[in-house]
């Protein structure tokens, strides 16, 4: 009675350990795949862009801004990994390479974009287009965001994170096809690693925001910061998405 218990709870308790130890796996390597080249270069363009006078608003509004990256990171993660678990298929190499230049063209424009953001500040930093109704004027502000329900998220973060998450999708999903037993172990190996890559973001673009806040006084320093950041931002779009062109061509 003992023989045949046995094998039947190792049936019951494995598959709930796998699920348990591979989901804390993607959690932790969601955190440190935060930490990528590409995803801190363009992080740190929005970063220029959004600057307090307190320094804990601006490790708030840093924060905040890494979450938005996160939360479109994984969106798209998730939209394009569950299918392809469920098919049991492998994202095509052009398809991954397609999505890849799709980065670092993004990078390359938000390089640009700090660069040029930089040139024409004036003495009180950044300005935004601002609405009242029907009334549109330029002030230093907040920038575009979306509200859902009682949420509000940031446009721009939103959407840089969706890309990139789009861009590690196939990869993601070739690893947890090969390496989780069971669909439901995929699909929250995913769901987990995009929540470390949200949860990694954030705190890093909340460390990141604190000497910015430190810098926001000195207008000639934070625009020397901005444009620093876009030209290494740029350079890693164009080394990033150079070998993809000849690649799809």
């Amino acid at each position: 009675m003992v023989r045949s218990f046995a094998p039947t709870l190792a049936t019951l308790i494995m598959p709930v350990l796998e699920l348990v130890t591979g989901s804390g796996l993607g959690s932790l390597l969601g955190m440190r795949h935060a930490l990528e080249p590409d995803h801190l270069a363009a992080v740190s363009t929005l970063l220029t862009d959004h600057r307090g006078s307190h320094h804990g608003t601006q490790r708030a509004k840093a924060a905040f801004l890494g979450a938005c990256w996160g939360v479109g990171h994984t969106i798209s993660l998730l939209a394009i990994g569950v299918v392809l678990v469920i098919l049991r298929a492998e994202m095509p190499a052009s398809a991954s390479d397609v999505f890849e230049l799709a980065v670092a063209l993004m990078l390359v424009a938000l390089g640009l974009r700090a660069i040029v953001g930089a040139a024409r500040q004036g003495r009180e930093g950044p300005a935004h287009v601002h609405h009242h109704g029907r009334i549109v004027h330029v002030h230093p502000g907040v920038p575009a965001h979306i509200h859902i329900g009682a949420w509000t998220l940031a446009r721009r973060p939103l959407l840089i994170g969706a890309i990139h998450g789009l861009a590690g999708s196939g990869a993601l999903t070739a690893l947890v096809l090969a390496t989780l037993p069971s669909t439901a172990a995929r699909v929250s190996y995913m769901a987990l690693f995009g929540l470390g890559s949200t949860v990694g973001m954030a705190a890093m673009s909340g460390l990141l925001g604190w000497p910015l806040a430190r810098l926001g006084n000195n207008r000639t320093i934070v625009r020397g910061v901005s444009f620093a950041v876009g030209c290494v931002t740029t350079a890693l779009g164009v080394i990033w998405g150079y070998p993809l062109v000849g690649r799809l061509l």
